[in-house]
């Protein structure tokens, strides 16, 4: 009767730490592979950079874009950039310039 208790204490400790290391490895392994894991923050950093790159760009761009806005308006129009648009949104072209058509490939 003694050695079938101490058995049965034996097993449910050993079934005790079995779970609690299944728990743990569980958990471990979801620190460095899950969704905020180690991984998964290195990855962010990449993107990070990637994007605060593109946005540099982007502000860039946008700043080129602001400063021909500003030279199309009325209260300080310059007739050069008014020319430009012009021509190239209505297809046409001075008399005096020279037009070099290209072939189309």
């Amino acid at each position: 009767m003694v050695s079938r208790t101490r058995l049965k204490s034996l097993l449910t400790g050993l079934a005790l730490y079995a779970i609690a290391a299944a728990v743990i490895g569980y958990f471990g392994s979801n620190a460095y592979t899950g969704k905020y894991g180690l991984n998964a923050r290195q990855e962010l950093d990449q993107e990070i950079i990637a994007l605060t790159s593109e946005l540099e760009r982007l502000k860039k761009e946008r700043a080129e874009g602001e400063k021909r806005v500003a030279l199309l308006r009325s209260d300080r129009l310059d007739p050069d950039m008014l020319d430009q648009r012009v021509r190239f949104q209505l297809d046409y072209a001075h008399p005096n310039d020279l037009v070099r058509i290209l072939p189309s490939k």
